[in-house]
């Protein structure tokens, strides 16, 4: 009681420090791409630190948040991050990069919002799964979080970002199944969600990834580049690694090898005990906020611990398995490793709330608040209830008839 996950936090500052250490290593070298955009040798590297440093301030702010006050402001904070959303649309905020629109202007960098819409949306459903009246039996109390996911979704996929808006379907599913809703209701859902789905995998561009995935080797030079030069990277690791920035699949060779990739340039330098470093140490972390859950004694605190290590862990498996080859490419970050300053602030965030939690210290905090809660609705009733019957039942003295 009272002490916060250390092994925790060193799992979390390990794999921070190994994200800085690769973004080093794939930008330290100016290559033709760089230089084309004005980058100098440490542009990258010093742009993650001073990332680093922000992400740090964050999990600290994040820890130092009671979690009633997290429960009591999970509505307006899930609308805040539909505003940030939709404010990538507007002329002059939202920035647009490689076809799409996803990053709103903040200065000295951007933002993404889609990153912080996961967080929110893990904060409303720990409220909303809490709720004494929400019943995992009922379709409706299925349904709404259903849609407020669909509207997300919907703005999400207008940028476009079929990543982003898959990964909140699954992070959503997933914690509405833990809650113990009814398999009935998830076989509906994805009776409607198939398809859609194969209506979005019919767009051109998507529906060639999908094609190099499954045989990237037939378009080796096109399509399936990006793909077979994450193999070569992988295979050309071995054991132990060719050793650290001696990488040459990020001499322009692997497209985006600092951050969506950046899995498989530690698979070249490290080799296989590299990546079964990096996986220990997201299981490591996926266990440890696992075991925050399963200690709470309050439904909120369990759900909300549950849902912020499925919404990291997901995110890092479906990075692996890009990386690998498992599932077609998408613009996921490895977390607290690539670069890019919405993903870490966002996992700083999250793990500032988890270590919070794991001091079980806010158990009888929330009952109280819960306590409180009912006392006034009870006397919400009591006044209703008088104001019902006053009429009828008062008595008035003064108009009582006289005595005889």
């Amino acid at each position: 009681m009272g002490r916060y996950d250390k092994l925790l936090l060193l799992v979390t500052v390990l794999l921070v420090m190994l994200g800085a250490l690769m973004i080093y290593s794939c930008t330290s070298i100016v290559t033709p791409v760089f230089a084309k955009k004005g980058v100098t040798e440490f542009y990258y590297f010093k742009r993650h630190l001073f990332t680093i440093l922000i992400g740090f301030s964050v999990m600290l702010l994040a820890y130092r948040l009671k979690p009633s006050f997290l429960k009591k402001n999970a509505l307006p904070l899930l609308i805040f991050s539909f505003v940030l959303l939709i404010l990538v649309f507007l002329p002059g905020i939202g920035v647009s990069a490689g076809g799409a629109r996803r990053w709103i202007q903040l200065w000295p960098s951007t933002f993404q919002p889609s990153e912080l819409v996961k967080l929110s949306m893990v904060i409303f459903l720990a409220r909303y799964m809490s709720m004494p009246d929400y019943r995992a039996d009922s379709i409706v109390s299925f349904a709404k979080p259903i849609l407020i996911m669909g509207v997300f979704q919907a703005a999400i996929l207008k940028q476009p970002d079929f990543g982003a808006a898959m990964s909140l379907a699954v992070l959503t599913v997933s914690m509405l199944f833990l809650s113990g809703v009814k398999l009935r209701f998830l076989a509906s859902l994805a009776v409607f969600a198939v398809p859609v789905v194969v209506k979005l995998a019919m767009e051109p561009y998507r529906l060639k990834r999908i094609i190099s995935f499954l045989n990237p080797w037939d378009d080796a030079q096109g399509s399936g580049f990006q793909l077979v030069q994450s193999f070569i990277a992988l295979g050309s690791g071995g054991i132990t690694g060719i050793g650290i920035g001696n990488s040459r699949q990020k001499l322009s060779y692997l497209p985006e090898s600092h951050t969506d990739f950046i899995f498989s340039i530690i698979g070249e330098e490290f080799g296989f005990i590299g990546v079964t470093v990096v996986l220990v140490l997201f299981l490591i972390l996926f266990v440890k906020g696992i075991s925050v859950a399963a200690r709470a004694e309050d439904s909120f605190i369990r759900y909300l611990a549950t849902g912020l290590s499925l919404m990291i862990s997901f995110q890092a498996l479906i990075n692996f398995a890009v990386a690998t080859g498992l599932v077609p490419t998408k613009g996921l970050p490895l977390p607290f490793i690539s670069y890019g300053g919405s993903s870490l602030l966002v996992n700083m965030a999250a793990v500032g709330i988890l270590l919070n939690i794991s001091k079980g210290e806010h158990t009888e905090e929330i009952i109280n608040d819960r306590e409180l809660l009912m006392k006034r609705r009870a006397r919400r009733r009591i006044t209703e209830e008088k104001r019902r019957t006053g009429a009828a039942g008062r008595i008035y003295p003064d108009r009582l008839p006289a005595p005889r």
